[in-house]
């Protein structure tokens, strides 16, 4: 006996690791209905993403590519709340989605260390709560392993690999000629400000010195409103595992030193005289470990072949970003990026075990090869690939099938509620509801005709969106008086927002590193509509008014109506700042009677 207690849970889906990755199939799991355990070993939520890295969530590269879903909601709701970029409200918001979610129970600073098997399946999982001094272990029909390092391949005899594959295996010409264990390395990230008046930076005796000719390729440039030293790394012809410790102080001796180079060196002393230490990293940002493998395995060809695969359910369109294994100790360049077609799909076969039964995984440990890696593993890819297994699970376990019978059976399903969810499946066309589409649309703008194409985005040339004049209707008249349901807007966001034409400076990033003097404030996107109402003509022919916000943020709008009309009106009120308003879909759904 180890004397402290054990808590136990029974529930539908066990989520370990709370990231990205793993939030978001928390939250998309638990508003599909199902009951969910996230267990996640830090004290906040958000992985790199967190206040304990602050590594900003970067996607897809071209015009109109962003992501939405649910890391869209999140991104709103930060330029909504959080005007200064803190990370301490960021954290407040990511926790925000997942405690106060309903369906979703939280089991933060829990280390999961265990797991029972049960034939090829597993049946509980086991972690420390240091916090609490308890042991919780969790039962659930279906897990999701959304760790990063990919904690139950270990427990669980999962197949996975670690390394890099030689260039013959899938015939990448990325990959070296023969396979070996390394890997990219990791992050210690730094986070400064200017301020108006000058400062001394007095490094540990610990830390290391630095010329300008031991940085080739990585002189830190504060005058860079992008600059994150993402380049302090190192690890990768390490264990990213076993010496995550060990790498740690050197991290911290290196970033430690080059902080001293840009605040001492003799050619930035003056420059950068006004800029201090706000924030050193303690805790490694990991880029690659772990990856299991499913029931396929994503190349550097399917990536450059654009992924069209029948089982699309998110997609990528960062570059094939390879990161050289030696990190800060090569004199090379830090990094080579290999072009990749934006976006690209990521097939569902990738997302679940090929001998664990009821194991699936979201985050940079999908089944994926390392040059694949190298572009699938940035957070908004990672996000959308957990709203993916999150829903899929859903699904599963409703219909009592494993992850891979989702996509023998339930694959077109899974597309059309991702989609519904306003998540982006190039290639794909949502359905839209019969009553929509029977309804005559009236509205003095010709474009009208968009808001019920299946289509929620620009699209190459195709705006697929409708401009309102503030103040202008469009409305659904109905050949017979209806019971209307859900009510589904998707407004426009500014998919392109954070390289707006402005001054230097302004970009409206979600989040920064250094900060400028004078950076300005963030804000939701101008694009959006802000205020609107939604009327009825009802049988008789009055009017009336179903919902009405003015404060409205969020690019996907649910609203679920409970009256019977002949007519329904949408009327924009405000936006954030544009003149006039642009939306992209409204739709319409009879309401369902409960059994």
């Amino acid at each position: 006996m180890n004397g402290f207690q054990t808590i136990f849970h029974k529930t539908e889906l066990c989520i370990i690791g709370g990231g990205i990755a793993g939030l978001c199939a928390a939250v998309a799991a638990a508003r599909h209905g199902t009951k969910v355990v996230l267990m996640h070993e830090r004290p906040m939520l958000g992985g790199n993403a967190s206040s304990e890295i602050r590594m900003w969530i970067c996607g897809a590269h071209g015009k109109n590519n962003k992501e939405t879903g649910l890391i869209e909601e999140m991104m709103l709701e930060n330029q909504y709340r959080n005007p200064d970029k803190n990370y301490s409200i960021w954290d407040g918001i990511l926790y925000e989605m997942a405690r106060y979610q309903p369906n979703i129970e939280l089991l933060l600073n829990c280390t999961c260390n265990e797991c029972d098997m049960e034939g090829g399946r597993i049946r509980r999982v086991r972690g420390w709560q240091m916090t609490t001094q308890r042991f919780h272990e969790v039962e659930a029909g279906l897990f999701a392993d959304c760790s990063g390092d990919s904690v139950l391949a270990p427990l669980t005899g999962a197949d996975f690999r670690m390394g890099r594959e030689a260039e013959r295996e899938f015939g990448e010409d990325i990959a070296p000629q023969q396979a070996d264990k390394k890997t990219m390395g990791m992050s210690c990230m730094i986070q400064a400000r200017e301020e108006s008046r000058p400062s001394e930076f007095i490094p540990p005796s610990w830390a290391y010195h630095y010329t300008r000719d031991d940085l080739p390729h990585r002189l830190p440039d504060m005058s860079n409103p992008s600059e994150n030293f993402w380049y302090l790394e190192l690890g990768g012809e390490m264990d990213a595992i076993a010496d995550t410790e060990i790498l740690r102080d050197e991290l911290l001796k290196t970033a430690y030193g080059l902080w001293d180079y840009v605040k001492n060196a003799p050619e930035n002393k003056e420059k950068n005289q006004n800029w201090r230490l706000d924030w050193m990293g303690i805790l490694p940002g990991k880029r690659e470990s772990r990856r299991y493998l499913g029931d396929h395995i994503l190349t550097q060809n399917d990536v450059r072949a654009g992924g069209k695969f029948p089982d699309l359910v998110a997609y990528g369109g960062w570059s094939m970003d390879d990161h050289h294994p030696g990190g800060f100790l090569t004199r090379e360049q830090p990094t080579i990026y290999y072009p990749a077609p934006s976006p690209y799909g990521i097939p569902y076969r990738c997302l679940y075990s090929r001998n664990v039964e009821n194991l699936m995984f979201a985050g940079r440990n999908i089944s994926v090869t390392h040059t694949a890696m190298s572009s699938t593993r940035v957070m908004a890819t990672c996000g959308a690939i957990g709203q993916a297994v999150g829903t899929a699970a859903s699904i599963a376990l409703r219909d009592k099938i494993s992850p891979r019978g989702v996509y023998e059976t339930r694959i077109e399903e899974l597309k059309q509620t991702l989609m519904e969810d306003d998540c982006y499946l190039p290639f794909n066309r949502r359905k839209v509801p019969a009553l929509t589409m029977e309804a005559k649309i009236k509205c003095a703008s010709p474009e009208a005709g968009n808001l019920r194409n299946g289509f929620d985005r620009p699209i190459g040339d195709a705006d697929n969106g409708c401009a309102l004049a503030l103040g202008q209707s469009v409305s659904y008249a109905f050949a017979r008086t209806v019971h209307v349901g859900r009510v589904r807007l998707i407004w426009d966001s500014d998919l392109n927002r954070e390289t707006l034409p402005e001054a230097e400076f302004k970009l409206n990033r979600n989040m920064i590193h250094n900060r400028p003097l004078g950076w300005p404030d963030s804000y939701p996107p101008k694009t959006l509509t802000r205020a609107y109402k939604i009327e009825g003509v009802m049988a008789d022919g009055t009017k009336a008014l179903l919902y009405e916000t003015s404060e409205n943020h969020q690019r996907l709008n649910f609203i679920e109506l409970d009256a019977w009309v002949k007519e329904l009106i949408l009327t924009p009120l405000s936006t954030w700042g544009s003149a006039a308003c642009h939306l992209f879909s409204f739709d319409v759904a009879e309401r369902k009677l409960q059994p």
